[in-house]
């Protein structure tokens, strides 16, 4: 029939008018690549394979070649003679140093036990000059102390003695600046040689070698030649 033929004929024109091209040089779906691209190579990692040797069987956990053994024997450590001289070097530098912390510690000691005596014993010197004072009053006068006052000063002496502390300081002597204060030139005296203390006025104490106090003294100078 006519009417048929014409409805196929009008359909089949419109289905081609309806037809989409696909677009040249679409991308390929996710996950795969596209056609006509080449894969991209790996890096290499050059240093690993650059692994040979002992280095090699370590790793792989292979035995070792005899000239591998030889190459680690073959290394040289210290002898038994330089252990033993380098441990006795290190013994007697060990040695010196203890030693001379020993020395330290001694004497720090006896510093510390000399100034604590110093400190007990300072304010005592004073006591004992005024004793030296009444002792010359009463030899000025043709006497002595009395016994009472004696037996004390004498004791004093003794315990003062006791703890360290000692006198020195007499006429006669030759003068020290290391031990003597000279408070005055008394003249020239033909009977000395050198400078000599004529007089004291204060007598000098020490404790052990240390000078807690100079002598004051009165001096007198030999007669130039």
């Amino acid at each position: 029939m006519t009417s048929s033929g014409s409805f196929g004929d009008a359909a089949a024109e419109m289905a081609n008018e309806t037809e989409v091209e696909e677009p040249q040089g679409s991308s390929a779906p996710a996950g795969q690549p596209a056609a006509g691209d080449t894969p991209a190579e790996e890096p290499v990692d050059e240093h690993a394979q650059d692994i040979s040797g002992i280095d090699n069987l370590l790793e792989e956990g292979g035995p070792l070649e005899p000239q591998d053994v030889a190459e680690v024997e073959g290394v040289e450590g210290p002898t038994v003679e330089a252990q033993l001289a380098e441990r006795t070097s290190d013994l007697q530098r060990l040695q010196a140093e203890y030693a001379n912390y020993r020395k330290r510690v001694d004497r720090d000691r006896q510093l510390i036990s000399e100034n604590a005596t110093y400190r007990v014993l300072a304010p005592i010197i004073e006591v004992l000059d005024t004793i030296d004072r009444a002792r010359d009053s009463a030899r000025s006068m043709g006497s002595e102390l009395d016994d009472g006052f004696k037996a004390v000063a004498d004791q004093l002496a003794t315990v003062v003695a006791n703890l360290g502390l000692t006198r020195f300081g007499e006429p006669g002597d030759a003068f020290d600046p290391n031990l003597h204060e000279a408070l005055s030139h008394m003249g020239t005296d033909p009977e000395v040689q050198v400078v000599t203390c004529r007089h004291i006025a204060k007598a000098g104490y020490k404790i052990g070698d240390r000078v807690v106090r100079a002598a004051q003294v009165l001096v007198v100078d030999p007669v130039d030649g």
